[in-house]
């Protein structure tokens, strides 16, 4: 009898039955796996279906040649043929036991002929549970439908096994308590407290996709609290650690770290802020410093945006994730400066510095705020709401989205007749700058500008003409 969770899996249309046949016909096994089927006890949305079966890659792919829409071979040196179908992904592997190499980043994989041994290979318990296709019955050798019912997160094997296989298995173990909400076992957290270091020949995109799913969980806060306590953290985000600094001796600052990771967990799951959270005060303990008044901690935001760039960029993340999160890391502060009231200058200058991050920079510089003290916290989201109060006025004003200078360089270097070089930039920074503190300005006005600037530096007169002024 089909368990009541799986009879959706037995609809025609479903992978699983279109291929139970195909692979019935051909002589081989297949079953599904993994998180398809975690997800499917669970009853959490099922969107792509991973099988494993005793068939080799070649015969797999032989086998769904016609079936696919289309099959992608660029797994099948690790067992693996991946096919579309009617918009759907699979995956089907070949039955399998992989080591890694003690020096190595690349697994050695050497195939086996049964689905237990297959199993056992697997990251977690919860994931090591097995339906054969042909008749929905699940194979469940290591207790993972217990554990599912106990949510509870532990390894096939012994750890320190299923974690040499696999190190990036230690930050998986974390991900899955974030995005699962369930608990991993002390045995586990103890082989990860002894073989942190074993994450060291993990390449650094796979040990950044691993982050990534983590920091987009609905709550990832203690799963990386833990990663620090338990020193995984130091393999990929050295700093991260160092937060968690000894109060001042009159108590006047925080835990850096809780703060940190209250802040993570209270954004939205959005990738850029979330890391943009994880960092925002990554520059503290370099800035640390005591005075009379008690702690302080002068330019952590520059300090921070040039940290998180750093180690971004070590850890591979494309350059214009690198540059947004570093820039919102360096702005996070700009509100807090600004306590006597937001002139139209300001607002303009916030904007414009901000860009295209204006609302993730809002999001974080209200969920930076973790005061257990609810007047100054709402002293603090008063300010914020004024601020946006401005912005919405003065939008609506100047097309503050769009800040620039009534003229472009092209047409300044008309005037001067000039070249292009450092000199146009020059200039169309100062134009834009009036632009901020000022507002709205006509063309004429930017050539009078540009006019003065010439005369002060010792070039020609250019004269009050110019297509603009003629026109106008």
């Amino acid at each position: 009898m089909i368990p009541k969770r799986l009879q959706f899996l037995v609809a025609p249309d479903l992978p699983p039955v279109q291929l139970a046949e195909i692979f019935k016909r051909g002589g081989h096994q297949l079953y599904l796996v993994g998180g398809s089927v975690r997800d499917a006890f669970l009853e959490r949305p099922v969107e792509d279906f991973d099988f494993a079966t005793d068939a080799h890659p070649d015969r797999i792919e032989e086998l769904i040649s016609t079936w696919g829409d289309a099959v992608y071979t660029v797994g099948a040196t690790f067992g693996t043929v991946a096919a579309r179908h009617d918009g759907r992904t699979v995956e089907i592997t070949t039955f399998r036991d992989e080591v890694y190499r003690d020096d190595s980043r690349k697994p050695r994989v050497t195939f086996s002929d049964n689905i237990e041994t297959d199993l056992s290979r697997r990251d977690f318990t919860v994931n090591s549970i097995a339906v054969s296709v042909a008749d929905m019955e699940p194979v469940d050798p290591y207790g993972g439908l217990a554990d599912l019912a106990a949510g509870v997160l532990r390894t096939p094997l012994d750890p320190e096994v299923s974690f040499s296989d696999d190190p990036l298995r230690m930050m998986r173990l974390f991900r899955f308590q974030a995005t699962l909400g369930f608990t991993p076992d002390d045995r586990t957290l103890s082989a990860v407290a002894g073989m942190g270091e074993r994450l060291g020949i993990v390449s650094a995109e796979r040990v950044r996709d691993e982050l990534n799913k983590l920091m987009v969980a609905p709550a990832p806060g203690a799963a990386l609290f833990d990663m620090v306590r338990l020193k995984l953290v130091e393999q990929f985000l050295p700093e991260l650690p160092s937060l968690a600094m000894e109060q001042d001796p009159h108590h006047r600052h925080k835990d850096v770290l809780a703060h940190t990771l209250a802040v993570v967990d209270k954004t939205s799951p959005d990738l850029t802020l979330r890391l943009a959270a994880l960092f925002h005060d990554i520059g503290k303990p370099d800035t640390r410093q005591f005075g009379p008044g008690g702690v302080s901690f002068h330019h952590h935001e520059v300090v921070g945006a040039r940290i998180t760039k750093r180690r971004m960029k070590a850890m591979r993340y494309p350059r214009e994730l690198v540059d947004d999160v570093s820039r919102l890391v360096f702005l996070h502060l700009r509100p807090h400066t600004l306590v006597m009231g937001w002139t139209d200058a300001a607002v303009r200058r916030y904007v414009r510095d901000a860009g295209d991050l204006l609302e993730p920079l809002n999001e974080l510089v209200r969920c930076d705020v973790t005061t257990a003290n609810e007047r100054r916290e709402r002293a603090i989201q008063s300010r914020i709401d004024e601020l946006e109060r401005r912005i919405d006025v003065l939008g609506q004003q100047e097309e503050l989205a769009r800040l620039r200078a009534p003229v472009d360089g092209n047409q300044v270097m008309e005037y001067l007749g000039i070249r292009p070089g450092p000199t146009v930039g020059e200039i169309m920074q100062i134009l834009l700058e009036r632009r901020i503190d000022e507002g709205p300005y006509s063309a004429s006005e930017a050539f009078a500008v540009v006019r003065e600037w010439a005369i002060g530096k010792g070039l020609p007169d250019p004269g009050g003409s110019s297509p603009d002024l003629e026109e106008e």
